[in-house]
């Protein structure tokens, strides 16, 4: 199973790092790459404990859908969400905000089983633990970009 653990100092109160990482429209930002929009269950504004979103995306050449639900939520510090039902044997995605000085340090732990037994346990090898990765770090850094962004103009 492996975990992937991505650290970003972002200028900005973890009041508003919390809020960005959990709003739909800033995920759709975040995820440009991947063409990511909501589909069901909460589609726009602040996601909050036991809500429910479906993604529709394209990874690795492939729409997909994916839904996850919000397990953990403890504002401005850390939430948790996990997938429901999508392409993973199962997922768990845990966001922390630790106030470091004027700013915050944001953690991701993104933490998966692939489908498919030694199938997948290869395919981790191969690329998807790698595309993955990139996938997280890519969105965190563009979230830092708009929380910076935002936090100048406060």
């Amino acid at each position: 199973m492996p975990v992937i653990q991505y650290e970003v100092y972002i200028n900005a109160p973890p009041e508003v790092c919390y809020d960005l990482a959990r709003d739909v429209e800033t995920h759709t930002k975040t995820t440009a790459k991947t063409k990511e929009r909501p589909v069901g269950g909460v589609t726009s504004g602040l996601l909050d404990l036991g809500d429910t979103v479906t993604w529709e995306a394209v990874h690795l050449g492939v729409k997909q859908r994916l839904t996850a639900k919000i397990t953990e939520a403890e504002r401005p510090y850390r939430f948790t969400d996990e997938m429901v039902k999508g392409a993973f044997h199962s997922f768990t995605h845990t966001h922390e905000f630790i106030k470091s000085g004027s700013g915050t340090l944001m953690k991701d732990t993104f933490d998966y089983k692939s489908p498919f037994g030694l199938i997948g346990k290869l395919a981790d090898k191969l690329f998807l633990e790698k595309y993955m990765r990139d996938f997280i770090i890519t969105r965190a850094d563009k979230l830092k970009e708009i929380a910076e962004e935002m936090n100048t103009g406060l």
